[in-house]
């Protein structure tokens, strides 16, 4: 057993989350994670608000364990998920684009444990100062909309930073990046990348095997010129996308229309001509589709192991 003060605080069997990820994090993906001893998210950037209410009930039939939310403030439908979670008693929320600041003390009165996701020390110490239970300090190295840090320089610094429990996140997809994150500092870390090839997770078969087959230098960051970096999978979609972007003809709407949608198209529809296969830089250590229990307890057993080993190196 790895014992923190995440799996205390959060009442899992495992210091692992799941990452919120839009299209793909859903109930099934969710409860399977829960169910496996980690914490499952769903993400609230899915078909509006009420599928996202829907998705809470259903993740509520589907385990008696913890799980949560994540929310994108940047988001429409943010102010109706943030009410959504507290008439729905959701346990955990974690958010990302934005400060949580307007939701804090509704979502702290109501007993919900806020764990923001941040980039930064700064913003570290600002969410620590404003109730929040934990943090996620997530790398470059992760898939979706990411930071300028990466994960092994920004984890101590926040770690140094705060005095709540810090998660890592960013390139972690083994045994060895859970090992290497508890040895910077953290108490917990949230995998996203992996979690999409888990046999539970309902995205397109087609994403997962281009994670499957993806190497160490397959992936690309879009959108930095329209302050948006996006890393995900090198396809004919990033490709023309990067290429717009360099495009000085190229109006920041047009770039934006062109992307439109490009997301939804990978995880539903597998569209590999224009869909956005947002993953990390761990893809190129994901070898195989297999159930979330299997995933957890290979991280947590190889980290173990390695943790053990540490009195060698002395």
């Amino acid at each position: 057993m790895i014992k923190t003060r995440i799996t205390e605080l959060l009442g899992i069997e495992y210091p692992i989350l799941q990452g919120g990820m839009a299209w793909v994090a859903d109930a099934a993906l969710a409860s399977a994670v829960s169910n496996a001893g980690g914490l499952g998210i769903i993400s609230s950037i899915n078909a509006g608000a009420d599928v996202v209410l829907e998705e809470i009930r259903k993740c509520k039939k589907m385990t008696n364990k913890p799980f949560g939310v994540n929310i994108m403030l940047m988001s429409p439908i943010a102010d109706q998920v943030a009410q959504y979670v507290i008439d729905e008693k959701v346990p955990v929320v974690t958010t990302g684009a934005g400060s949580p600041s307007k939701y804090m003390e509704k979502w702290l009165e109501a007993g919900i444990k806020v764990i923001p996701v941040v980039a930064s020390t700064a913003f570290a110490i600002r969410m620590e100062r404003m109730g929040a239970v934990a943090v996620i300090a997530e790398g470059g190295e992760a898939g979706g909309h990411i930071g300028e840090m990466n994960t092994m320089a920004l984890i101590p610094q926040v770690c140094d930073a705060v005095s709540i429990p810090v998660i890592a996140a960013g390139g972690i997809a083994d045994g060895r990046g859970f090992a290497a994150a508890m040895m910077l500092g953290a108490e917990g870390v949230q995998c996203g990348t992996i979690f999409v090839t888990a046999s539970e997770c309902t995205a397109h078969d087609v994403f997962k095997q281009k994670i499957i087959a993806a190497g160490d230098t397959d992936t690309i960051v879009t959108g930095k010129t329209l302050g948006h970096p996006v890393r995900a999978l090198k396809t004919p979609f990033t490709r023309k996308f990067a290429q717009m972007e360099n495009d000085p003809n190229q109006t920041p709407e047009a770039i934006m229309e062109f992307g439109s949608g490009s997301l939804r198209k990978a995880v539903k529809d597998g569209d590999e001509k224009m869909g956005s296969f947002m993953a990390g830089q761990s893809a190129g250590l994901v070898k195989k589709v297999q159930p979330a229990k299997e995933i957890i307890l290979e991280i947590i057993n190889r980290a173990r192991e390695l943790l053990k080993d540490t009195s060698k190196c002395i």
